[in-house]
Parts: C-alpha cells; structure tokens; sequence
C-alpha cells in the first residue's frame, strides 16, 4: 500500500474509503438501520450511499434481515445489519504473567481462545508458543472464513523489563524483551498480517470499538490489572501520542502511599502503578497474612469482604481521584469508563468510591465526569488485541483523509476489494 506524506490534503478515493468505513460506524451503532437512515447519519446523499451499501454487502460486512412497512406509499425499506461472519481476527495479549490468544468475529464474539497463566518465558519461546495457538484458532476457520481473516492483534505492555522491582518479578526474567520485536516475528512466522498496540491502548480500542465507543466519541479508560493501564479516546478515535503512551496512568505521580504494606519510595515520591493496582491488592493481603497468588483468590477477599481490600480501595482512590482530575483538567471528556481483570464487587466499589471522591474534590466551577462499568472485564485485553485488525480496517479514523493513517501493518479489506 503507498503511504504518501503528510500534509496533500484528500481526495475522492480517501474520502470514499472514509465514508465506506463511517457507514460501517453508524450501522454498527444502530445494530439495524435502512438506507435512509444511514444517508442521514452519515449525512450522504441516496446516489453515494447505494454505492458504500452495495459495495458492503458484496463484502460480506452487511448483510439484509428483512423489510420495513412504514404504513404510507412506496415500497418498504429494506433493513441492514452488521454481518458478524464479515471478518475475523486474533488477539494475542502478553501480560507478565500470562498470554492469551483469542478469535472473534466481526461482532466481537469470541469464538475460541488459548490461555496460558505463567510468567512470561523468554520471546523465542513465548514465540513458538504463540504462533502454535494462532495456526490452531485460524484452521478452525473454514476457507471462506478465512478469506475475511483481517489479521492479528497484539497487545502488551510497553517496556516489559520496567517496574518489576513494583510488581513483585525477576528481571532475568524479562531482560531481552525490551529489544525483541514480538510483532514483525509473529508476522514473519505465522506469514498472517499482524497490528500492535500497548495493552492499555488495545483494550481502549476493544472499548470504542464494540463497548462504549458505540454511544460515545470521548471517554477516558482506566484498566485495573497486575498494573493500571488507560487510554485516551477524543472525537472517536484512539489517542496513540508520539510514542504509542498515551493515558498511561500508570506512571502519573501521586502521593506516597499510606499503607503499612506498601514499599517506601527513595525521594518521597510514587507513582499511580503503585497504588491503584491489583499488585498492591495482593501485596496488601499478603501483609495481612492472606493468600494473594490467584485471580480466584484475591476475587474471594473482594467477595467477604476482607479488611485489608477496604483498606486498598481507600488508598488507591484516594491516589486515583487526584490522577483522574488532572487528566480531565487537560483533556476535558466528559466520561471515565473503568473495567478490572477481576470482579467479584471490585469495579462497582472503585466506581461508587471514586464518585464520591471527585465529588469531594472537584475545583470550583466545573463538574466530575460521569463513570462508567467497562464493558469486557478480563477479556479486555485479550478482545482489545483482536480488535486490532477490526479497528484498523474498518473504522473511519480522520487520518484517513489527510494521508496520515498509519496502519501498523495488515491490509485494508476495503482498499484491496
């Protein structure tokens, strides 16, 4: 694909391709629409919208579930809905201490999936490991299917081998994933294309795509995992930044915590990671005496509920409340939406404390964002690495209209057709 400089202003192809994705959008956000209603939300007119439809449903994208009878004269409308057998895609989510591989389609089901709880092993081992999941999960794909593979997602933590000493693991153990190039290997490997994301900007993208993103255009996200992560979405798309770190929440500044359990920062200073991570949950407990070592664990001490988790959610709201006004102050959406890797109670508590607490904190003149519940929990990372190739394809980015979009690798099934 030619990738031309910046700077040349549209023209009637990249305008059409945006359109074609746009009515793809809107579609999607109604989940049934005619063809007027989509000329109308699109704002095209009936000659340029015949040509996106037909083109859509010769791709296989839309597909027709019926007529409409409005009562008055002239033939019914026929009703379009997104087709979810229109394309596929796999994620493959790196945590430090787990992988996992997932196939969805087009509506963001997944149809099957791999997972491995372990630390991560070296990357020609996690490599192997990986390509082996991806063969399997793309052969369950008969060949028809196959043609609408839009590729493979892969999300994970940027700087693997940093902020170990805070989550609790070896470095040895992560020393030369920092120079390994996980993704252009997969590619190479598996001969499929391949897209990359951080796991927080990933599991933003799932968010836009097939959760929030439906109803809302600007949002910030917030993931409670081992670590924090969060992304930035701002008119509809995600916010990468110069070097794909945008809303790592993580590395914000905050206050020393206040917990017997916590480590003593060196200059007096701490960081968000610290705080408001399922880590410092786990390490909380672990001071208490309790077992920490399994998702099924710490959900069991979030279900009783245990002191020591009221005592963490105090601490990490109180560290996140401020986070959360400074991002705001500089970004000014009007929605935080938060998910978790586990549940059992935990977001609705950080959502019901966090209220308050921007409440409480609120400068003068200016209201707290509305929260939201995430809307895939644990699978958002996984969804969010499949959601890669989706995202990329099929949504209707601006950059796409002044020659900047960079595609991080793949092909655009709407180009190519």
């Amino acid at each position: 694909m030619e990738r031309p400089g910046n700077g040349r202003g549209s023209n009637s192809a990249q305008l059409r391709r945006y359109n074609e994705r746009l009515v793809l959008q809107r579609l999607r956000r109604a989940g049934e629409a005619s063809k007027a209603d989509l000329a109308r939300a699109a704002d095209l007119t009936n000659t340029a919208i015949g040509g996106i439809i037909e083109k859509l449903v010769d791709l296989g994208l839309i597909e027709a579930v019926g007529k409409r009878h409005g009562g008055g004269r002239g033939q019914p409308a026929t009703i379009l809905r997104p087709n979810p057998d229109g394309a596929y895609g796999i994620g493959v989510r790196l945590d430090r201490r787990s992988i996992e591989t997932v196939l969805i389609d087009f509506g963001g089901r997944i149809l099957a999936r791999r997972d491995h709880d372990t630390v991560l092993p070296a990357p020609e081992e996690a490599l192997a490991l990986v390509a082996r999941d991806v063969f399997e999960l793309h052969a369950t794909l008969d060949p028809a299917a196959q043609a609408r593979f839009a590729g493979i997602g892969v999300a994970h933590p940027y700087n693997l081998g940093a902020w170990l000493g805070r989550l609790g693991l070896p470095p040895s153990a992560f020393e030369r994933w920092d120079t390994f190039d996980f993704p252009a290997c997969l590619e190479e490997e598996t001969g499929l294309p391949v897209f990359a994301e951080n796991d927080g900007s990933a599991a933003t993208i799932a968010e836009l795509f097939y959760g929030v993103g439906r109803r809302a255009d600007d949002f910030l996200y917030l993931f409670i995992g081992p670590a924090i992560g969060g992304g930035i979405v701002t008119g509809g798309d995600c916010l990468r930044g110069s070097h794909g770190n945008a809303g790592d929440v993580a590395v914000m500044p905050v206050a020393p915590s206040r917990l017997a359990s916590a480590p003593s920062p060196a200059d007096g200073r701490d960081l968000l990671i610290t705080r408001a991570s399922l880590n410092a949950l786990a390490r909380h407990l672990a001071y208490h005496g309790e077992a920490s070592d399994t998702a099924l664990v710490l959900e069991a001490a979030i279900r009783l509920p245990h002191q020591a988790v009221d005592e963490w959610l105090d601490d990490m709201v109180d560290a996140l409340a401020p986070a959360v006004w400074s991002a705001i102050a500089l970004l000014d959406v009007p929605l935080v939406v938060v998910d978790a890797d586990i549940d059992a109670g935990l977001v609705g508590a950080v959502l019901s404390r966090l209220a308050a607490a921007l409440e409480t904190a609120k400068p003068e003149a200016r209201r707290p964002p509305q929260l939201q519940r995430g809307s895939f929990g644990r699978d958002a990372g996984a969804i969010g690495a499949a959601s890669l190739p989706m995202f990329f394809n099929f949504a209707p980015r601006a950059s796409i209209l002044t020659r900047a979009d960079d595609d991080r690798g793949g092909r655009d099934l709407l180009v190519e057709a």
